[in-house]
């Protein structure tokens, strides 16, 4: 069975915890190359790592936060005046992505969402808990407990027979053992590790729930200096800005 390529390329928080980049996950499989969220520093992890622009194919957003998303509009805009991207580019994320893509773009570059690109660009709008093929991944999106001004997601995507499944940005919920049961590969928010903050996931609470989750491997990622400061210790894998995995 062929392996997929797991490289995070930003692993920290909002505030920049650690010193590490915001939100962004590449995966490659020989079907598709994709990222999976595309926070504002996402273009400067992309060049870090030596992963070029025009080799995304696509980016499937959890929700629409600065962190999460705040990378589209420079991406679109390298995309159309730097890297001359000409092959089409999906980005798909929860409803209310194209209206807030539009106006992100707006408000950072005035007049750029009006630009012809010379590329397509498809932004689509994920239905909840409803399988859709995208690029050759089988996306399945499932609301999670996060205010961002539109919904949140959790994804779960299936590629070449292996499933990987991101919790994005919520506290407990239900939800979360459909979208991770049996997963090759879960990534899960670890916030903090005991503190229980609203509309996020901790340590604690994630390992209380593990059994159910049942996942193959788990990486906690998004986390705080509180969790930071703790990860030797922890029994699990952590993600790191540059962590290359093979699933």
């Amino acid at each position: 069975m062929e392996t997929i390529q797991v490289r995070f390329l930003g692993s920290g928080d909002a505030f920049g915890s650690g010193g590490r980049l915001q939100t962004c996950i590449c995966i490659k499989a020989t079907i598709s190359t994709f990222l999976v969220d595309c926070g504002a520093s996402s273009l400067i992890a992309l060049r870090r790592f030596g992963l070029a622009p025009n080799d995304i194919e696509m980016i499937l957003l959890t929700h629409l936060h600065g962190d999460h998303f705040g990378g589209i509009p420079f991406f679109v805009l390298d995309a159309q005046l730097i890297s001359k991207r000409s092959r089409p580019l999906v980005i798909a994320g929860p409803p209310g992505t194209q209206r807030r893509v539009r106006e992100a773009m707006e408000i950072f570059f005035p007049g750029s969402s009006q630009i012809q690109q010379r590329f397509a660009l498809d932004i689509q709008e994920l239905a909840f808990e409803r399988p859709q093929s995208l690029g050759g991944v089988n996306v399945t999106a499932y609301c999670v407990q996060h205010p961002a001004g539109d919904p949140s997601l959790a994804l779960r995507m299936e590629c070449k027979g292996k499933i990987i499944t991101y919790t994005g940005d919520t506290e407990w919920t239900e939800t979360l053992l459909k979208a991770s049961r049996g997963a090759d590969l879960l990534i899960a928010e670890a916030y903090f590790f005991e503190k229980q903050v609203k509309y996020h996931l901790d340590f604690q609470t994630l390992m209380a729930h593990l059994d159910e989750l049942q996942p193959k491997r788990l990486i906690v990622t998004h986390m705080s200096e509180d969790m930071l400061a703790r990860c030797e210790k922890i029994p699990c894998e952590c993600a790191e800005d540059g962590k290359l995995i093979e699933v």
